[in-house]
């Protein structure tokens, strides 16, 4: 029995390449990608997708990673739309009061979760330690 070949919709091929599925080839948003072909365009990336890794439009989370804010923040900045690499050079440059909120946000989230996540590891540790 042949095994079937997994594919997946444009748009989930663009999430995971991370890129906007607006600015991919006509050819790429009409089709269908199978994991080979990601993994190909993931191994070595054409000319297209180097071009907008590099340059955008580039969706939210890429947006919100290269700001180091959250997407909600960006929300709350009423930042809706793709921004291309250059568009999000100028707000760093600029460094809006909202860029340095958020980023403060988002800094004392991580230190939260890490903080649960080491007392959580903590308390694992310990009934391990009673029975020994």
């Amino acid at each position: 029995m042949a095994r079937q070949t997994q594919t997946m919709k444009p748009a989930t091929a663009a999430k995971k390449l991370g890129v906007l599925l607006e600015a991919t080839p006509a050819e790429f948003q009409e089709g269908v990608v199978s994991r080979e072909e990601l993994d190909a365009l993931q191994a070595d990336p054409p000319e297209w997708l180097r071009d907008l890794r590099r340059d955008g439009p580039h969706p939210r989370p890429v947006v919100a990673d290269r700001l180091g804010v959250s997407i909600s923040g960006l929300a709350r900045a009423e930042i809706t739309e793709p921004l291309t690499t250059e568009q999000i050079a100028a707000i760093k440059e600029e460094q809006p009061e909202w860029l340095r909120n958020e980023r403060n946000l988002r800094a004392e989230t991580q230190r939260e979760e890490a903080r649960l996540k080491a007392e959580k590891a903590g308390q694992a540790e310990r009934p391990r330690r009673a029975r020994a």
